[in-house]
């Protein structure tokens, strides 16, 4: 078994590496690894590439007698970069993988962007069957087109393909800096920018945290997903015939509610919380089909997703790098 992992060097990509040559089930497994502009280290299980998907050489190169693709290499929102790097270069890993004779299974890692993340209201749990929804830019857009285009490959060729879409990826104490009023917040909204400037500082000195609220006035609720659960949800898939040609929302059994954060670390950490309003809607990804069919189960909840973002002790040489905004 030798499996191409792109976008080897980022937050999914190091953790499902190491997962998965950890893992006994996989212990004839090798990597290969194809980094962009960060390498990763050559070991006796590990080989390195280096090159951009969109170059279409590259790609056919990294495809070359592998068995799996574990695409995780993503653009964010750069619409100089976007339809090159996430459309083309899937298309070009695609029209290789379809071609090679060694090639298996091909799972892609997408992304709640493509049914619109928290700017559309949904009257129902999202499920695999809710509508593309791209929400406005480029990112979003392309992971729309990533889903629709393995979708139609499957359909065109027979490819034993599997996406996996999963809301925002935490690890370490991603979460807790998603909460930040200061310049060091991970992600969106910007808190400090929807509050006086005066009021911004007092609460990043004093841990303050967001009570988000929806257009209808409720706390929001936003899906999200531990690193971890998604590496478990990948190893799931890998070989399983249940996957072929399946999509899968693969998240935490519920939804993160602001206003149950907000209570929890009132009461486990003593810390205030200061209500935003907004005009997102709420929504909930159902993972029941991923349960049923791969049987996974995540391993987070909200108490867990909390405390060991809080718990996180960074050592020297593990410095908080943001190497896109969310």
């Amino acid at each position: 078994m030798l499996i191409l992992v792109t976008g080897a060097t980022g937050k999914v990509g190091r953790r499902f590496i190491a997962g998965l040559l950890d893992d006994p089930r996989f212990s004839n497994a090798r990597i290969r690894a194809l980094c962009h502009n960060r390498l990763c280290d050559e070991t006796d299980r590990i080989e390195v590439m280096r090159g951009s998907v969109a170059d279409r050489a590259v790609a056919t190169a990294a495809i070359a007698g592998i068995t799996h693709v574990v695409h995780l290499a993503t653009c964010k929102e750069t619409p100089s970069d976007v339809m090159d790097v996430t459309v083309k270069g899937l298309f070009w890993l695609l029209e290789a993988f379809r071609l090679s004779t060694t090639a298996r299974q091909f799972i892609l890692i997408g992304g709640d962007a493509g049914i619109g993340h928290f700017y559309y209201r949904h009257e129902g749990p999202i499920t695999e069957d809710t509508p593309h929804s791209a929400y406005p830019g480029s990112y979003a857009l392309s992971k729309v087109l990533e889903e629709v285009m393995l979708e139609q490959f499957g359909i065109q060729y027979d490819l034993n393909g599997c996406c996996l879409r999963a809301p925002w990826i935490m690890e370490k104490d991603d979460f807790k800096y998603t909460l930040s009023f200061g310049d060091d917040v991970f992600g969106g909204p910007d808190w400090k920018t929807l509050v006086p400037e005066a009021d911004a500082r007092r609460y990043a000195i004093e841990g303050t945290v967001p009570l988000l609220r929806d257009a209808d006035g409720r706390p929001l609720k936003r899906n999200f997903v531990h690193v971890d659960d998604l590496v478990g949800a990948i190893l799931a898939a890998i070989d399983n015939p249940r996957a072929k040609r399946q999509l899968f929302n693969i998240s935490m059994d519920q939804p993160v509610d602001y206003g149950e954060v907000a209570g929890y670390l009132a009461r486990s950490r003593g810390l205030d919380s200061v209500d935003i309003p907004s005009q997102f809607h709420s929504n909930w990804m159902d993972n029941s089909k991923a349960k049923y069919l791969l049987d996974w189960r995540p391993d987070y909840d909200l108490e867990l997703l909390i405390d060991s973002a809080w718990k996180y002790e960074r050592s020297q040489d593990d410095p908080r790098i943001v190497w896109y905004p969310g």
